[in-house]
């Protein structure tokens, strides 16, 4: 039997929450719905879904807090697809700093949602199941440098703390999670940009400078991110991983 993508509906507004399950299911996906945050963990435990529409403006926890909850514990895989209300680009850019996949801004038609929907679960599909990050931890550390991935802070060996946008945790992220293995440009691309990936392809190669620069990593002797020739980058430094117990 074919799978079916099955949806999580997380929003407190009756309406738009059983509007667009209505309209997924008519459109052949499975759909469940959430009022809350509460609601949402509560169906994460007993059901497997492969993508999370995620209201921000809900009473209690946002889907803010929520979008960093999910990305810091067990469900991390899953991807998360925002729906905002305000004009401003203050909670999109917030959101996808905490790790969303995609956003979608009110009023938006069912048709454009379904098709971020699409977009999104077949970008996640595209990358190999070994650079799909399932595991939580909470400290990765590499040469003289330590990741915080709590606190997102980058330390070095004086506990000095290193500023990092959220492009360049993402990035820095996805090597110490597959380190010593060669990454195309679209592979981290897809990792790192989220529904920007199809626009700026070579956006990497900028943000990989930067971070080159944030670890003191110098281009000419490429320590810790070695650049593959036609074919990517490749994080070359081994890496300790400490788990925690969440």
């Amino acid at each position: 039997m074919d799978h079916i993508d099955h949806i999580l509906v997380v929003d407190d507004d009756h309406d738009i929450r059983t509007g667009v399950v209505d309209y997924l299911r008519k459109n052949g996906l499975r759909a469940s719905a959430a009022v809350d945050g509460r609601d949402m963990f509560a169906q994460l435990d007993t059901s497997a879904f492969d993508l999370i529409v995620l209201d921000i403006m809900m009473p209690g926890d946002d889907g803010l807090v929520l979008c960093r909850t999910l990305r810091s514990g067990k469900h991390r895989a899953v991807p998360i697809l925002l729906l905002t209300a305000r004009d401003d680009e203050t909670d999109r850019i917030i959101g996808l700093e905490m790790g969303a996949d995609d956003y979608v801004a009110k009023p938006f038609s069912p048709r454009e949602l379904l098709a971020r929907i699409k977009a999104v679960i077949r970008r996640t599909r595209m990358l190999p199941p070994n650079l799909r990050i399932t595991e939580t931890v909470d400290t990765l550390s590499f040469g003289r440098w330590r990741l915080n991935t709590t606190a997102r802070h980058l330390i070095d060996e004086n506990d000095t703390i290193v500023a990092l946008s959220g492009a360049e945790f993402r990035l820095l992220r996805v090597f110490l999670d597959h380190p010593q293995r060669v990454l195309s440009r679209d592979q981290l691309l897809n990792l790192t940009q989220g529904r920007d990936a199809e626009l700026f392809d070579r956006s990497i190669d900028l943000l990989v400078s930067r971070l080159r620069t944030r670890l003191e990593d110098k281009a000419r002797e490429q320590t810790y991110i070695k650049t593959v020739r036609s074919e990517g980058y490749v994080f070359s430094m081994p890496v300790t991983v400490h788990g925690n117990d969440t």
